[in-house]
């Protein structure tokens, strides 16, 4: 089986990892990897953020999806059905916490009694169902490891980043990598109180930690980029077999706001799957009920006809005290997603070559997801952010905080997809392990990989730049997430369905081999 760990790991992933080791469970039925020693997932109308302030900031529950990595195929769709379920229920168990700030000041029992544990409840039945699901089709589970699985806890403010100094280590695979330094922190860890805050958009009575809605960001999310060391390492060195070409395919950048917070890769046939807003450009129906028969006949945005893949990431948002059109929506200000809704000025996507070798074409659907929308809960071993600022990309790329940019530049956010595919699947039951990075040093792929056109997105986004004071961020921006996850840089991530059409898959690897400029 392939392994999706070939990657620039920060320090922190690292020792995680080297914690504990993967656990293979019931010899091909169901694959779980404790990554993780600890659990996994263990201000309405103003325009300021507090920073982080009450003593539980949000809620950790183990990332079941990640650990299950050999879900028999016949059982997939009812699985992502019950691992929708489990988002769910954390989303509400989130809300309830964030609501009930004051409750939890005069009981301190209050969070486990009445948010944690019935959470617990709820968790085990729906891995119970997972567990049926796996056996009904021979499949084998470990039910007491699956069950181990169903326990919450919480984590405070510091333990989400939400103050001190971040020194984030290497980031993740592709263009960017190099080391993050992430410079000091600005005014985070300082308690302040939003009594006017709306329990209905997620802030609760009380104390909250920061944001719009209640749920971040916070001060210590932000760093002056010219306040941070050059940390952009050099790429591999090209050998004689390198594939040097490149092919651009221009999609927009969904100036049609082509938007829906479905996700049909992790919860297919599921609504509001994602729990936050997408933008879409190249196929123009994608959603939860899209099919490979569906995407193959649909329209897309790009000017190349024959690219109708999907290419779909989390909006940027301005928290100015704006609500746009989805403030009393699911996925939008009912999630705790709020503010203007922001359209890049720049949206570039480009394929590139491999160092060491020539490319293998992509294979019609294949889905890869980079990054991860969970790394507040789960730690950074699959985080794949890259924040920067025009004129400063080549010097300075942050995982965990977001750019402020001096004047006259603008926010950027980069992609570089896995660009190593195993030469059978085109999805997993993680999504994850049918596709790894190259390896960071050399850029070959590695234990049978095939090398692929590397996917790399460059997003760019024209932001009044917030402004820190007194431990508060004034005009904060941030990526649509899950709401217990707090709005962090570090969970911004990327989605990608590969539909191509006459021929244009083979014309994108040729012209890349050859060492050609193509769009």
């Amino acid at each position: 089986m392939g392994r999706n760990t070939r990657k620039r790991r920060t320090p922190l992933a690292t020792k995680a990892i080297a914690a504990s080791a993967a656990l293979a469970l019931g010899g091909g039925g169901l694959i779980w990897a404790n990554f993780y020693a600890s659990a996994h997932e263990s201000n309405s109308g103003q325009n300021q953020t507090k920073a982080a302030a009450a003593q539980v900031a949000t809620i950790s529950c183990p990332d079941v999806g990640q650990k299950l990595t050999n879900v028999p195929q016949r059982a997939r769709q009812g699985v992502a059905t019950e691992l929708a379920n489990l988002d769910k229920q954390i989303t509400e168990a989130y809300a309830r916490l964030a609501s009930t700030r004051q409750a939890q000041t005069q009981d301190a029992n209050f969070v486990q009694n009445a948010i944690v544990g019935p959470l617990k409840e709820k968790r085990s039945a729906t891995l119970d169902r997972i567990r049926i699901d796996i056996q009904r089709v021979g499949g084998q589970v470990d039910t007491s490891g699956l069950g181990a699985l169903a326990a919450c806890t919480t984590q405070s403010a510091n333990q989400t980043n939400a103050g001190g100094q971040t020194n984030g280590g290497q980031q993740q695979g592709g263009q960017q990598g190099g080391q993050n330094t992430g410079g000091q922190q600005q005014g985070g860890g300082q308690a302040s109180a939003n009594p006017s805050a709306s329990a209905s958009a997620g802030a609760g009575a009380g104390q909250n930690i920061g944001g719009q809605a209640g749920n971040g960001p916070v001060a210590a999310d932000f760093v002056d980029i010219t306040k941070v060391a050059a940390n952009v390492q050099g790429k591999p060195n090209k050998s004689g077999q390198a594939s040097t070409g490149t092919f651009t395919t221009k999609c927009g950048v969904n100036a049609n706001k082509n938007h829906n917070t479905d996700n049909v890769i992790v919860a297919p046939g599921v609504t509001n799957g994602a729990h936050h807003l997408h933008d879409y450009v190249g196929n123009q129906k994608v959603n939860a009920f899209a099919t490979n028969d569906s995407l193959i006949q649909d329209q897309t945005s790009c000017q190349n006809q024959g690219d109708l893949s999907a290419y779909y990431w989390p909006v940027v948002r301005v928290q100015d005290g704006t609500q746009d059109f989805d403030q009393n929506a699911d996925g939008g200000g009912k999630e705790g997603n709020v503010g203007k809704i922001l359209t890049p000025v720049q949206a570039q996507i480009k394929y590139v070559g491999n160092p060491t070798s020539k490319v293998t074409a992509m294979p019609q659907f294949l889905r890869i997801i980079t990054g991860d929308a969970k790394t507040t809960t789960n730690g950074l071993a699959n985080a794949n952010a890259h924040w920067s600022c025009t004129g400063f990309e080549n010097k300075v790329q942050l995982t965990e905080q977001y750019p402020i940019c001096p004047q006259g530049s603008n926010v950027v956010r980069t992609f570089a997809f896995q660009s190593c595919w195993d030469g059978q699947n085109i999805d997993s039951a993680n999504h994850r392990t049918h596709v790894a990075f190259a390896d960071p040093a050399s850029g070959a792929c590695g234990n049978g990989f095939k090398a692929i056109p590397q996917l790399t997105m460059r997003l760019v986004y024209k932001i009044t730049p917030p402004t820190l004071q007194n431990g508060q961020v004034k005009n904060a921006y941030a990526v649509d997430g899950f709401p217990e996850q707090l709005h962090k840089a570090a969970t911004d991530h990327d989605d990608f369905i590969a539909v191509f059409k006459n021929n244009l898959a083979n014309k994108i690897a040729n012209c890349i081999n050859n060492g050609q400029r193509c769009q």
